[in-house]
């Protein structure tokens, strides 16, 4: 073989190797403060301000979380899966007036199994599942976690206050939290329950979340809650569990 020929071969094989080192690098995930703090959004400050405002401490946190979980494929949810998440959240929504911390939890419940069905880390681990959730929806990741957050406190608080007397005076702050952590939550849960529409991660992307009315003339208005002169020109589109929270949907003709 002659000494050109070699010289060309070993030409080529450095490129190989560039090029392979490059494709490596990107797969890894985003390693500079900048490309991170795009991806992560909120996740990102979240991050900084839990490590006492030390940058490099935090984007380290948020590589491995890439590391970890930035390669993972979910798994569509069958049409008859996504119906019953789908039936479930509705339910829950409906629950809120009469039952606002059950159906918190319960939304706490079903974001855990529907992440474990799209193939995330099992509702078990909480914590990894919810890192995971983080690196592909970190601009709604939060709603899961003010949900799970709300019905823990909750339990403690309510077991803690069972015999002292005075719960009424927090009873209505209490409710507005909850059902701003399941408004909050629901972005989330629209995300991940129609994937091909809303699955990733930018902000913007997840489910319309209407403002309380400004004025309701009777019961407390549950999360979520639209004007009852709402259009009926509302596009067909908007999924069953956009109904108004703590109201009973309408039979179909």
């Amino acid at each position: 073989m002659s000494t050109g020929v070699i010289i060309v071969l070993i030409v080529i094989v450095a490129a190989v190797l560039v090029v392979a080192a490059v494709f490596a690098l990107r797969a890894r995930g985003p390693q500079h403060g900048g490309s991170l703090k795009r991806r992560f959004g909120p996740e990102y400050d979240r991050a900084v301000v839990r490590h006492d405002g030390d940058t490099k401490a935090a984007e380290r946190e948020l590589s491995e979380r890439v590391r970890r979980h930035g390669s993972l494929h979910t798994r569509p949810l069958e049409p008859a899966e996504r119906e019953r998440f789908e039936a479930r959240w509705t339910a829950a929504q409906e629950r809120f007036v009469d039952s606002p911390r059950e159906a918190v939890g319960e939304a706490d419940r079903l974001l855990a199994e529907l992440a474990g069905a799209r193939g995330y880390p099992d509702g078990a681990q909480y914590e990894e599942q919810l890192a995971a959730l983080s690196v592909h929806h970190a601009h709604h990741v939060d709603g899961y976690r003010r949900v799970h957050r709300v019905t823990h406190a909750q339990a403690q608080t309510h077991t803690a206050g069972a015999g002292s007397g005075g719960a009424g005076t927090a009873a209505a702050s209490d409710t507005e939290e909850l059902r701003e952590a399941l408004v909050a939550a629901r972005a989330l849960f629209e995300q991940l329950v129609r994937p091909g529409r809303h699955d990733d991660g930018r902000p913007g992307t997840g489910a319309r979340v209407a403002p309380a009315p400004a004025a309701a003339s009777g019961p407390a208005s549950a999360p979520g809650s639209t004007p009852a002169s709402t259009p009926a020109s509302e596009p067909a589109a908007r999924a069953p569990h956009g109904w108004s929270l703590g109201k009973r949907r309408p039979k179909e003709s």
